[in-house]
């Protein structure tokens, strides 16, 4: 029996994939089954690779989203570079969760909508799960996959809290199509730099295709976190118009154009899940995705990993290998991949 808690991205795709193939499966998510909420998010081709490796449908995939052309970056200070697409595609997040939502729900596995878990405690190799549906039950696998703000890693690893990661983020999507001077399905950043091209103090992204109706936009701002009584909500874009302005001050003519069509910003702080004192991974209960690992949205991956790690770990249980040692594997692989992220930041520089 295995118990997945979180119903997002990574959590329903494993628990469809488990179930598709006999495993007994119960996956908890505390928010009603309504496809999941969330702004808009880039998966590259590793991440699509383990989706379509756990029987999700690739067509459905493709009919739901688009390939990106590539990605830019453009600083103040003149700065530029260009990565082509490795396999990258735009999602809106409803739309992806329609599609595993799908998945889950025709897979066989016991879906708990509205459960939240509120306690998780190992014992003799159990995990014993108390939730707000069903009380207290023991299960011999738990895989936590219920993101930033898991309550199942608070429960194991309570030393281990999300912390800021120095960016307060906004998302947008235009009312309508706007005439644009930037090529189409490109994933464009233009980051407000100072004079010696150090850290922004602001950077702006933004993508647009032919075929929709709508412009994605977003923007980082360094500065001290919001108070969490402001943090991850829906605002009204007047709330933020103006610092949105006075960060963006190259860009002032598209940043208008994006405020003035634009009704509400989804803002957040950014935050990581630090690894450096995370406990080595163990059954009965692991810490999957952004639960285990989570970094800040600038790096555009974190889908991708949720998804390798739910790969593994389904692999490991279907070839009645460790899960743990899975999941430790896929750290050293994740930590490798930021190693080599920093140091071409770093040569680019």
């Amino acid at each position: 029996m295995v118990t997945i808690v979180g119903g997002g991205i990574a959590g329903s795709t494993l628990a469809g994939a488990l179930a598709r193939i006999g495993h007994s499966v119960t996956l908890h998510e505390q928010q009603a089954n309504d496809a999941g909420g969330g702004a808009f998010l880039f998966i590259d081709g590793r991440g699509h690779h383990a989706l379509t490796a756990l029987g999700v449908s690739e067509p459905a995939l493709h009919e739901a989203s688009y390939p990106l052309a590539g990605l830019q970056y453009v600083t103040s200070t003149g700065q530029r570079s260009e990565m082509a697409s490795r396999g990258h595609r735009f999602w809106r997040r409803y739309d992806l969760m329609q599609i595993l939502n799908d998945f889950v729900a025709g897979s066989g596995a016991d879906v708990r909508y509205g459960s939240q878990v509120s306690e998780v405690t190992v014992a003799h190799r159990n995990c014993i799960i108390r939730t707000s549906a069903d009380g207290t039950t023991t299960d011999d696998l738990l895989v936590a996959a219920d993101g930033i703000n898991s309550v199942v890693r608070r429960c194991l690893e309570p030393a281990r809290p999300a912390v800021y990661a120095g960016d307060v983020v906004m998302y947008g999507t235009t009312t309508c199509g706007l005439d644009l001077p930037t090529d189409q399905a490109t994933l464009h950043f233009f980051a407000e730099a100072d004079a010696a091209g150090g850290t922004a103090s602001s950077t702006l992204g933004h993508i647009w295709h032919p075929d929709d109706d709508h412009v994605h936009w977003f923007i980082r701002l360094t500065r001290e976190p919001l108070a969490d009584a402001d943090d991850l909500g829906v605002h009204p874009i007047n709330e933020w118009a103006d610092t949105i302005m006075r960060a963006t001050p190259s860009n002032a003519d598209m940043v208008d154009m994006f405020i003035a069509n634009t009704d509400v910003v989804h803002v957040s702080n950014a935050r990581d899940v630090p690894l450096d004192n995370a406990a080595a991974p163990t059954t009965p209960a692991l810490l999957v995705g952004d639960a285990d690992h989570a970094i800040t949205p600038a790096a555009g991956v974190g889908a991708r990993d949720a998804l390798e790690d739910v790969h593994a770990v389904f692999q490991a249980i279907t070839s009645n290998s460790s899960p743990a040692a899975a999941m430790a594997q896929r750290r050293s692989e994740i930590v490798a991949d930021r190693d080599r992220v920093q140091r071409a930041r770093r040569r680019g520089r």
